[in-house]
């Protein structure tokens, strides 16, 4: 039987310049979410906060963020995207304790290669949102956890979006996606390779 994708994909018209831009964000299925006691039930579907992207957005869920590694982020570049962003838990709140450090170490690690190789670190960003890790546990302990203040989670989601956005507004195209349609014309493009369930396998 074929695991379900987590992929979500929102088609936002194009700029008014024309440039379709791309943008592949892996998010940590655990971010932002409320408590819920372990089961033996069947995976539900992971609850995400609601981001308005700015630009059209390929949003790929992964159970941890580390679980990404660094082949994951240079594929997406790969594909065609101008800019690829990772948002994980914060602080000490992961699921998998040292995930979201993982994972830190991974993208300062492509940032490098990135960098060496002329596109730029700019091009991959890391964000933070609340883990739920701590709720968890007590919602599968029975206790009530504590309430979380929706507006900081606003603002943080508020500010994934404006950097986003700020950061589009300087970076060019990607030179990869700009190669492989002058190299191969009508070619069918790459940008929906899936790394959904590469990352959940691992």
């Amino acid at each position: 039987m074929n695991k379900q994708k987590e992929i979500e994909t929102e088609a936002i018209p194009q700029d008014e310049d024309g440039r379709n831009a791309t943008v592949s964000v892996f998010i940590c299925a655990n971010c932002a979410r409320p408590g819920k006691a372990a089961t033996s039930a069947r995976r539900s579907r992971p609850m995400l906060p609601e981001f308005e992207w700015p630009v059209p957005v390929r949003q790929i869920t992964v159970p941890c963020a580390g679980r990404i590694q660094p082949e994951h982020l240079l594929k997406a570049f790969e594909s065609g995207a101008d800019l690829v962003a990772v948002i994980a838990c914060e602080g000490e709140n992961c699921h998998y304790i040292e995930g979201s450090k993982r994972c830190s170490r991974r993208v300062e690690f492509v940032q490098s290669i990135l960098e060496e190789i002329g596109l730029g670190q700019e091009r991959l960003r890391m964000f933070f949102l609340p883990g739920s890790a701590a709720e968890d546990m007590l919602a599968t302990a029975g206790k009530k956890e504590e309430t979380k203040d929706p507006e900081s989670l606003k603002h943080k989601i508020a500010s994934i979006l404006e950097q986003t956005a700020k950061a589009l507004e300087i970076l060019p195209p990607n030179p990869l996606r700009l190669m492989d349609a002058a190299e191969a014309p009508g070619k069918n493009s790459r940008a929906g390779t899936d790394t959904a369930n590469d990352i959940g396998d691992q």
